[in-house]
């Protein structure tokens, strides 16, 4: 799986959920990435609250304690869950709405002015 994280590409082994087809503008959904780890109650709990918003963005899990993801273990192996919004940090710890609709609703305004 390859993501941005500031201006460099990276690349992780990811188990993430169905990937959502491109908006019928042809502009691909924003990728929200959710660190996690087998076992986490709490990213469990996160993704029940994100299911209404599941057609807005393409949502990618990154298991930290896989060795390749070693440097997103050593940052977040307390604060899990941790979300990334296009590889920006937006969240932890529990799913902020407010928070994640203004930068959905931020993205796709984007979208609308670059169309």
């Amino acid at each position: 799986m390859l993501w941005f994280q500031g201006n460099s590409l990276q690349i992780a082994k990811s188990s993430f959920g169905l990937l959502r087809n491109l908006t019928a503008s042809n502009t691909p959904l924003p990728v929200l990435t959710l660190f996690t780890k087998d076992p986490c109650p709490l990213c469990d709990e996160a993704k029940e609250v994100l299911k209404p918003y599941k057609d807005r963005f393409i949502l990618q899990e990154v298991d930290i304690t896989l060795p390749e993801n070693s440097t997103w273990y050593e940052r977040y192996k307390f604060d899990i869950p941790v979300f990334h919004l296009n590889g920006q940090f937006l969240m932890m710890h529990r799913v902020n709405i407010s928070k994640l609709e203004k930068q959905l609703l931020k993205l796709e305004q984007q979208v609308l002015k670059t169309n």
